[in-house]
């Protein structure tokens, strides 16, 4: 079975999605987080309420757009077992497109994109950020929390 990373992304709007923050948590327990330079003037009322207020609570996750393809593939190298296929698991899918806009399109052949925000069981990925004490709208902890409530559903073919 291939080891899951279960990805999320704070970004700007939706209608103009900047990345602000991406969050990455495997299934064998490493973590992943980075915050990036963003357009202020393109942030929503709500990422202004919601997001920027969590923004510089772990240390080092700062770097500058340019840093961050370096760093994102070399934690995936980092996370990756014996030369096993990734999936890189999103609940949205402007996650998936900033993530592979952040490693500037050049997706590893060894990554698979997966949706699966049907696997999602939302009580659970309440659960979490509750028992935690985690507040919800931060890319790490919505990604901790995507790993946390993730169910495998069989595949139902008619």
């Amino acid at each position: 079975m291939p080891q899951k990373i279960f990805i999320d992304t704070e970004f700007t709007d939706f209608l103009d999605p900047h990345l602000i923050s991406i969050g990455m948590a495997a299934t064998s327990g490493e973590e992943f987080y980075a915050e990036v330079p963003y357009p202020d003037q393109g942030c929503s009322a709500f990422v202004r309420e919601a997001v920027i207020p969590l923004l510089g609570r772990l240390p080092n996750a700062a770097c500058s757009a340019a840093e961050l393809r370096a760093k994102i593939i070399g934690w995936l190298e980092l996370v990756r077992h014996r030369g096993e296929e990734i999936e890189i698991c999103f609940d949205y899918q402007t996650d998936w497109d900033l993530f592979a806009d952040a490693i500037d399109y050049r997706v590893p052949p060894w990554c698979r994109a997966r949706m699966v925000s049907r696997n999602i069981n939302e009580l659970l990925r309440y659960e979490f950020h509750k028992k935690n004490q985690l507040p919800e709208h931060h890319a790490l902890y919505d990604a901790l929390a995507n790993r946390y409530a993730f169910r495998e559903r069989p595949n139902i073919s008619t």
